[in-house]
């Protein structure tokens, strides 16, 4: 283990993860247009955001600094790519892990792994079709988009809020924290595909105040505690549209039950992701 790593993230379990980002949630939704725009621009600055990507491009513009975080991008920036058997990425962000899923067993970094069935929420018949399957962890940093998108065509089968703690997901944490995405609160979205089914998994983080999905609205914070199971009939989305959003920085999971994959050659850990972009040619 390196010490860096262990001396950043240990100070993360004495924490009162929900208490601080509920306090962030209350924080990103005040209207103040004499502080908001400053700060757009502040936390622009620091972490690079590019703001000319944006629809609107000013910071004057937003009347929150979660309107500003989940702000929508100029479409013709992120094409999408072309192909019913084309798997695309589902946001801008950075690949953390990727490939076999082995015996329901997922790689999380050097030492670490987790099952699908605890990621899943611990049911063994939604865990079942993964097992074999294929996996990508995508993290997204603090200035990327964080809006969230179909990467295949899909008709929604359930929604599953699991409940956990809110570490920290940067690779400091995934390379120390046992079973971190198992163990943070997430968003679990279960799709029937052309190709099998897809998990789509949406994992919570300390500032991450809310996750939202297009079907359900605000999913955290939770009203109540437990895992939660809820189906919502006739969803049916399209390749590219959007299906959640996340407020700061977090972890998006694909699952693919298809075992067979063909993945884009340049892809690998820490390689950076565009919405849209060309993940895998998958075979019906």
């Amino acid at each position: 283990m390196n010490l860096l790593d262990a001396l950043k993230s240990w100070p993360l379990y004495l924490l009162p993860h929900h208490f601080i980002s509920r306090q962030v949630f209350r924080l990103t939704r005040i209207t103040c247009p004499t502080v908001v725009p400053h700060a757009i621009r502040l936390f622009s600055k620091i972490f690079k955001v590019n703001l000319t990507e944006a629809v609107n491009s000013d910071p004057a513009s937003y009347p929150t600094f979660n309107a500003f975080f989940t702000r929508p991008l100029q479409a013709e920036l992120r094409p999408i790519a072309k192909g019913t058997q084309v798997l695309v990425s589902p946001v801008d962000g950075r690949i953390s892990q990727m490939g076999r899923i082995e015996a329901g067993r997922i790689f999380q970094a050097k030492g670490h792994e987790y099952s699908a069935l605890e990621l899943l929420g611990g049911d063994e018949a939604r865990s079942a079709p993964f097992l074999n399957g294929q996996f990508m962890t995508i993290y997204l940093s603090p200035r990327d988009y964080h809006r969230i998108h179909m990467p295949l065509n899909g008709t929604l089968i359930e929604q599953v809020y699991v409940p956990g703690r809110l570490f920290s997901v940067a690779g400091h944490t995934a390379r120390t924290i046992p079973r971190l995405f198992a163990r943070n609160e997430r968003v679990v979205a279960i799709f029937d595909t052309e190709f099998g089914k897809l998990a789509m998994i949406l994992v919570g983080a300390i500032n991450v105040a809310a996750i939202e999905t297009v079907w359900d609205g605000l999913v955290t914070p939770p009203q109540g505690w437990g895992v939660k199971r809820q189906v919502f009939p006739d969803i049916t989305l399209s390749k590219g549209t959007e299906m959640g959003r996340f407020n700061m920085g977090s972890t998006v999971i694909l699952l693919l039950e298809q075992p067979h994959i063909v993945w884009e050659k340049t892809l690998g850990a820490d390689v950076a992701l565009k919405l849209g972009q060309a993940l895998a040619d998958l075979k019906a």
